[in-house]
């Protein structure tokens, strides 16, 4: 029996990357699973290759109207709510402080606040009656740009900055009921797709960078597919092996904090 069996579970940005991998691995832990995503395309492909395993809702995440009618079809489906994943997300391509207009950042930064920031107040506000009635869970995307510099430029580091902070006060204003965590992941092997107000919103992650020569920055050497990073995330919505755990961020960023100052790895064991 999967460490999640019997449970449901509300996952946003489920149709692509790591959204797409959490929902083939929740499913697969046996819990129930409803997505929104914005894209009404994905949306299809969801419906495609899960069929009736989930249910797959179109809406905005950054906007609280579709946050709750996707709750509501959540409940209306399955009855309740056990879990709400954050997992929306955009990047900027390192859209930095010096080489973009005061005009781009000034429009970067509500599209990219909006769905990287607001939309996890949004939803965990959408959900909160139904996971409050299930004594659940929030768990929130994040990334290695909530703790480090040059992970992307200001608006988005700001983004995911914003983040913890968001989580760490509602598990404080949630606790004993709702359990409120995130994860943190490095780049994975995910093209995660820049902002529209930059002109970006075609422009993936790896259409621009080298998967190799992003893997050998890490300590652990390697990119880590999105399947990878599930784990985290069962963890974190078990409730009989996650119990303890609240404003805790699971820092999953393939050993970049601990990278040395000439090199990322010692290097006893590089061939």
């Amino acid at each position: 029996m999967g460490w999640l069996q019997g449970e449901v579970a509300l996952i946003t940005g489920g149709g692509s990357g790591l959204g797409w991998a959490l929902v083939e691995r929740f499913l697969a832990e046996g819990a129930q699973v409803a997505v929104l995503q914005r894209s009404q395309a994905k949306v299809e492909a969801l419906q495609a290759h899960f069929g009736d395993r989930i249910l797959a809702i179109a809406g905005d995440v950054a906007c609280y109207e579709d946050n709750v009618r996707a709750v509501n079809a959540t409940l209306e489906r399955f009855g309740k709510l056990d879990c709400f994943v954050g997992n929306a997300g955009i990047w900027d391509h390192y859209a930095d402080i010096v080489n973009t207009s005061g005009e781009q950042l000034d429009k970067a930064f509500d599209e990219i606040m909006g769905i990287n920031t607001k939309s996890l107040i949004l939803g965990a506000k959408a959900a909160l009656e139904a996971l409050i009635a299930s004594e659940g869970s929030i768990i929130f995307t994040l990334s290695n740009s909530a703790l480090y510099s040059a992970g992307g430029g200001p608006v988005y580091t700001a983004s995911k900055h914003a983040g913890v902070g968001v989580m760490k006060e509602l598990a404080y204003e949630l606790a004993p009921k709702v359990r409120v965590n995130a994860v943190a992941p490095s780049g994975m092997n995910v093209n995660i797709k820049g902002a529209a107000s930059l002109g970006q919103e075609n422009l993936g992650l790896l259409d621009a960078r080298d998967p190799e020569k992003i893997a050998r920055g890490m300590p652990l050497n390697f990119l880590p597919e999105p399947e990878e990073m599930t784990g985290s995330y069962v963890l974190l919505a078990s409730r009989q092996n996650n119990r303890p755990l609240t404003g805790v961020l699971i820092n999953a960023e393939c050993g970049l904090g601990i990278r040395g100052l000439r090199q990322p790895r010692a290097g006893f064991f590089d061939e």
